[in-house]
């Protein structure tokens, strides 16, 4: 039996979470199961149904990217002097989006370039954070509480920049280790497309299905009560969501509409979750792993998790109190 081909396979997929979400909106719940499942279920479907949107949208900038803007690029926006390089390569990334998929490898072509590898990796942090899709994104997840986006942005672009400079100064210059990268050849510039949007659709997507399965699964077994006692130990709160964001591993473009579910989980434990997720999970460790050596992986993402905590606690802090 031959293979499905895999953009036919994100057809087939999209076709079909289209169709389950247009009969669930015109007859309800699919499967009228009551109880807690019942509302597990549709919890799952309305994470899904308003992030997925975001995650198709942000498939196709990143893929755009990769196809059409020349690999320099960013070089030549960024300064070689590499204390100014690292905030520039962060503002870039604004200009410049890409996912948590993409931003590793481009990450390694820009130090191939000649690139100061503190700003490639500020880069690689801040782009799948703080990017106009993803503030988009969470502006519509938190769509009663606007001061959200802006404490995301704030505090990611803040860790992003912070561990930069610090990588500077104090990371082992022999510890990073570039490994074989792939740069895609001229004259493919549609097949680069096809194939960044298929991969990135397919892995992000499992991701965000997972991830909403295990948020709703909190939401409807866990007490509000059980969440009001938690909320006494602020520290406890910030841990929870921060391991939470690495375990589940979330596209950035989706990820905002999962932290907003946790509805009885305080402002600044959700932003804790938006600002560590896009900068360090599981799938990001393999790749920085693959692509850099996995001593580097270890002490690297070490100090990103203790930047994007003390930023995101700080930030929280300051703007809900």
């Amino acid at each position: 039996m031959d293979r499905i081909p895999s953009g036919v396979m994100v057809l087939i997929i999209v076709g079909s979470v289209a169709l389950l979400l247009t009969i669930q909106s015109l007859q309800g719940v699919l499967l009228p199961t009551g109880g807690r499942l019942q509302a597990w279920q549709a919890v799952v479907v309305s994470i899904v149904f308003q992030a997925t949107p975001f995650l198709v949208l942000g498939t196709l900038i990143s893929g755009a990217l990769t196809a059409l803007l020349p690999g320099n690029l960013l070089g030549k926006l960024t300064p070689r002097q590499p204390l100014l390089s690292v905030p520039a390569a962060a503002g870039a990334s604004m200009l410049l989006p890409a996912c948590e998929c993409a931003s590793v490898p481009v990450a390694q072509s820009l130090m191939r370039r000649g690139v100061p590898a503190a700003a490639a990796l500020t880069f690689l942090l801040a782009s799948p954070a703080i990017n106009p899709v993803v503030l988009i994104s969470t502006a519509v997840a938190f769509n009663g509480n606007p001061m959200m986006v802006w404490a995301r942005f704030t505090a990611s672009i803040i860790a992003a920049i912070l561990t930069g400079w610090i990588w500077l100064a104090f990371g082992p210059a022999d510890l990073l280790k570039l490994k074989g990268g792939h740069n895609h050849q001229h004259g493919q510039k549609l097949e680069d497309f096809r194939a960044t949007v298929v991969h990135d659709f397919l892995q992000a997507g499992g991701f965000l299905v997972l991830g909403a399965m295990i948020a709703a699964a909190i939401k409807v077994t866990i007490s509000r009560n059980t969440f009001d006692q938690l909320a006494a130990y602020p520290a406890a709160v910030i841990a929870l969501m921060a391991g939470m964001a690495i375990v589940m591993s979330l596209c950035s473009e989706a990820d905002a509409f999962v932290a907003a579910a946790f509805t009885t989980i305080s402002p600044t434990g959700q932003l804790v979750f938006m600002v560590v997720g896009p900068m360090i999970d599981i799938k990001l460790f393999a790749m920085q792993s693959g692509a850099f050596g996995w001593k580097f992986a270890v002490r690297f993402m070490t100090l990103t998790l203790v930047m994007c905590i003390l930023s995101a606690a700080s930030i929280g802090n300051l703007f809900f109190g």
